[in-house]
């Protein structure tokens, strides 16, 4: 995961496009080990609450239990820790179980779900989870990755074309694909600036790296940091997890509150009005653009203190 892995990949990605001197690389390089004695690893597995979700909010339940000739809708969500719900206390708060039982409320209809997500998947092990899924396609599948393929030595290219070659094959088996693309990591308290500007920039790079690469397969791409970052910006203590990385049940209810409807719409079961058009970029995030200009000014204050 990101936190292991250091950081410093990024670090040497952004040297090397943002001309980071020697000390200013230094310096960050110190800020990541910080930030990873801070965020530390994780102290639990995901929990798991698979299986049959019914529209009044209960479940999981045993297939037998339906009636005679009710088949749930099968949903399937693969990932990164994200996806697998790291970071809450109770099955019900599992990303993947709001979804479930939302699209079986939507639907008036039993959904199935089945979690292949893995916490530390980057979008090189994301194939893996595609041909597991594959053995039995669902109808629907949600995708939640990014934020290890920030510490990968993988381009943003490279990780968009490995996301949207697991989408077409997805699309290819007739399953319909939603995608919550890489999230804005420099909402991440414990890792300290500039360290977590460089963050920033790099993971919505990827963000809309993997938008293009989605949409182009024939997927649905949800862009989880434009819309998200805002709250999560606003109320860590409420959006983020004790580990303050991962996110709280809060952060999920809201990261399922936003996928819910482009789920449905790509299933053709949206009956909630047009959808909102995503936004390219947030307007917080936007306004938080400052990694140019520290970088800049990062290596100008440590040259004049240098002899």
């Amino acid at each position: 995961m990101i936190a292991a892995k250091a950081l410093r990949l990024a670090l040497l990605a952004a040297g090397t496009a943002g001309g980071l001197s020697g000390a200013a690389y230094g310096l960050l390089n110190g800020q990541s080990r910080y930030a990873r004695r801070v965020i530390g690893p994780p102290a639990n597995d995901p929990l798991r609450a698979d299986g049959v979700h019914l529209p009044n909010g209960t479940g999981p339940v045993p297939r037998r239990e339906l009636p005679a000739g009710v088949e749930p809708l099968e949903f399937a969500v693969l990932g990164d820790s994200a996806a697998a719900g790291l970071g809450v206390d109770f099955p019900a708060e599992l990303p993947g179980v709001l979804m479930a039982r939302g699209l079986a409320e939507e639907l008036d209809r039993p959904v199935a779900l089945t979690t292949r997500a893995i916490v530390g998947t980057t979008s090189q092990e994301l194939s893996a989870q595609v041909d597991a899924v594959l053995v039995r396609p669902p109808r629907l599948a949600l995708i939640i990755i990014g934020a290890n393929d920030v510490t990968s030595k993988l381009a943003v290219a490279t990780c968009a074309e490995l996301l949207g070659a697991a989408v077409r094959q997805l699309v290819g088996a007739d399953v319909a694909v939603v995608v919550g693309t890489c999230p804005d990591l420099g909402a991440i308290r414990p890792i300290p600036q500039p360290l977590r500007s460089v963050a920033r920039r790099w993971s919505l790079a990827l963000g809309r790296a993997q938008r293009r690469a989605v949409e182009a397969a024939g997927g649905h791409a949800v862009p989880l940091a434009d819309l998200l970052s805002p709250e999560f910006l606003a109320r860590p203590g409420e959006f983020f997890s004790p580990d303050r990385f991962h996110p709280s049940a809060a952060g999920y209810e809201a990261a399922a509150a936003i996928l819910l409807p482009a789920m449905c719409a790509a299933i053709g079961e949206w009956e909630g009005g047009p959808l909102p058009t995503a936004p390219t970029r947030s307007e917080t995030a936007e306004a938080r653009r400052p990694t140019s200009r520290i970088v800049a000014g990062l290596n100008r204050h440590l040259h004049r203190r240098t002899p």
